[in-house]
């Protein structure tokens, strides 16, 4: 591994300047450098509609146009090496963003300014899924612009008109890669995810790895199996799939590249086998490379294994630049500026930059525990749910309000809160629905159930872990929560734009554990607190000031209503979905931009 100095504060201004005329510039930082390999990739995952990159965050403030030209640079500098570099994608790139949620219809900027990118494996995630409108997007937009680039190993489309069920895209892809002609067979999967809208078909992974095609394609004889897929790499789909190509080759490399727990990870599978993730919100750009392919051979080798490396990188034009070995006039391309125009051009055509009030103070999803005064959800039943948890005619009636800790998607900075920051938080259609009149000792219980599981939502086939962030889903067993003496629990370190000296302060960030070790991020970053947090919260309102009420309307989101209802019932109140009304007009996200508007005024 080879660690970088420090380069000067001057030195980087003059090297790295935003493509967004709003993005904080980079801060300097000690680096690691890429390993180039034989067969070398770029990975994206979860963008969920960053493409304008992080306006309050320098290190992760590169946008899609920077990314486009690091993508040239990087095949030009393959081509020049005689190796080859493959980019790939694996799904979630809408819902999180104004950029994609501001418009409507919604993705009418995102989905041309993402195809910009030169992508050669590219799959489906969980919330292109979710609506059959973005159902209908993925298979009349992103399928076409990818063509044969975009693999759909388990997913379906259904035609609305005739009910006709037929693949989203091809279920393999074989092919050579350019320069040295390594020969590729390609999946691409998701989860088992059962929330699609009716117009798409999920099937298991169980289930295709039966099907003949499968059979077929796991019984080549490729240089290299890359699967790719939304999926953790802890969840269990892509141990199934695994196994099933080392039952027929248990000597040819295997790599896959995984998503949706939005965590920077690598797991080893076996000594040929290897598997990284790349995080989320257009943070990270993954990189692996491998060395020691067999290539055009049909002759096993018993002994010898591939070298496998990896590294995460922070996405800003200071390390695009560093890996690049390029600087503010030479990095741009036509085309990475054609695109970060097209962004800066929809961030104005939807005014993302409204004001609607601003933040007194920085609040945390995981870099602060629950309940604490720095916690977003302490916030939310604290302040925000007294106010907005009413109903007309019932405003004096005891209530409680739940929500689920995965409705937040991300942190509210000290500062402007502006119409982006809005879907950045909450960017789903998610109202409120409520029970009238639950026996308090019934309701009182919920929480608890929500927050620890078991059987009763296990037969009504639910997973609780399902309520929280994705990163706490399916855990990588090699990290651990980032303890550190001397950051103080009340200020936690603000990832944000400080003052530039000769040997400036590490920057707060990901300090990633995974399978090959603590050296993955490109970027060495001062360590940040973590805390697991609970699957849901819980707010009090109209309570009398002595005692418990004897009944409650018992008020929470609609997305989590299938747990609601056995719950209750296991409690010892029976209901049913009929007992479920609408409790107030409005979303989550709408209540939530009305009060912050009336309560966040003033100068930022």
């Amino acid at each position: 591994m080879i660690l970088r100095g420090w380069i000067t504060g001057a030195a980087l201004v003059s090297l790295a300047t935003a493509a967004q005329p709003d993005a904080p510039q980079p801060v300097a930082a000690p680096m690691r450098d890429l390993i180039w390999g034989q067969l070398n990739f770029l990975h994206t995952t979860d963008t969920h509609g960053w493409l304008g990159g992080h306006l309050q965050e320098p290190q992760y403030s590169a946008d899609w146009g920077d990314y486009v030209s690091f993508i040239h640079h990087m095949r030009k500098q393959a081509d020049n090496d005689g190796t080859d570099l493959l980019v790939v994608d694996t799904g979630d790139r809408i819902e999180g963003n104004g950029l994609y949620d501001a418009s409507e219809p919604k993705g009418s900027y995102q989905y041309d300014i993402y195809a910009k990118a030169d992508v050669d494996i590219i799959s489906v995630g969980n919330h292109e899924l979710y609506k059959a409108y973005s159902v209908d997007r993925e298979h009349n937009t992103t399928v076409p612009n990818y063509k044969e680039n975009y693999i759909a190993s388990n997913l379906d489309y259904v035609n609305h008109e005739t009910g006709e069920r037929s693949p989203l895209a091809q279920r393999y892809r074989k092919f050579k890669t350019k320069n040295q002609g390594i020969n590729i067979v390609a999946l691409g999967f998701l989860f088992d995810f059962k929330g699609n809208a009716n117009n798409s078909v999920v099937q298991p992974v169980k289930e295709v790895i039966e099907e003949d095609w499968f059979q077929e394609a796991i019984r080549e004889k490729p240089d290299l199996f890359v699967v790719i897929g939304h999926v953790g790499l802890r969840m269990e789909e892509f141990k199934a799939i695994f196994t099933a190509i080392r039952k027929q080759n248990w000597h040819i490399p295997i790599v896959f590249f995984g998503g949706h727990a939005h965590v920077r990870d690598a797991r080893k599978f076996d000594s040929k086998a290897f598997a990284m993730a790349s995080g989320r919100y257009f943070e990270t750009i993954g990189w692996m490379s491998i060395d020691g392919l067999k290539t055009g051979s049909d002759e096993v080798e018993a002994t010898s294994s591939p070298s496998f490396n990896r590294r995460y990188i922070d996405n800003n034009l200071f390390g695009l630049h560093y890996h690049t070995g390029l600087n503010d006039t030479t990095f741009p391309t036509k085309q990475g500026k054609k695109v970060s125009d097209m962004i800066t051009h929809a961030r104005k055509e939807l005014d993302l930059g409204h004001l609607y009030g601003c933040a007194p103070k920085t609040l945390w999803m995981r870099s602060a525990k629950y309940p604490s005064e720095d916690s977003i959800y302490t916030w939310i039943t604290d302040e925000l749910f007294p106010d907005i948890i009413t109903r007309k005619g019932r405003e004096d009636k005891p209530r409680l309000a739940l929500t689920n800790t995965g409705g937040i998607r991300f942190d509210i900075f000290k500062g402007p809160f502006t119409r982006d920051s809005i879907y950045t938080v909450s960017p789903f259609q998610s109202g409120f629905r409520y029970i009238k009149d639950v026996p308090y000792k019934a309701a009182a219980k919920v929480i608890e159930l929500l927050n620890s599981g078991g059987v009763i939502f296990e037969k009504q086939d639910l997973d609780v872990r399902f309520l929280n962030m994705p990163q706490q889903m399916f855990p990588n067993p090699a990290i651990t929560v980032e303890e550190v003496d001397d950051v103080e629990e009340t200020e936690q370190t603000r990832l944000e734009l400080r003052g530039l000296q000769n040997k400036p302060a590490l920057i707060a960030g990901y300090t990633t554990r995974d399978d090959l070790g603590d050296d993955g991020d490109d970027t060495v970053h001062e360590a940040v607190k973590l805390y697991d947090q609970p699957n849901c919260i819980q707010s009090k309102i109209a309570f009398p000031e002595e005692g418990d009420p004897e009944t409650v309307d018992f008020v929470f989101l609609d997305f989590v209503e299938p747990w609601i209802i056995p719950a209750l019932t296991f409690a010892g109140f029976s209901c049913s979905k009929d007992d479920v009304e609408v409790y107030r007009e409005g979303t989550f996200t709408s209540l939530m931009a009305d009060w912050i508007s009336e309560n966040w005024k003033g100068d930022c």
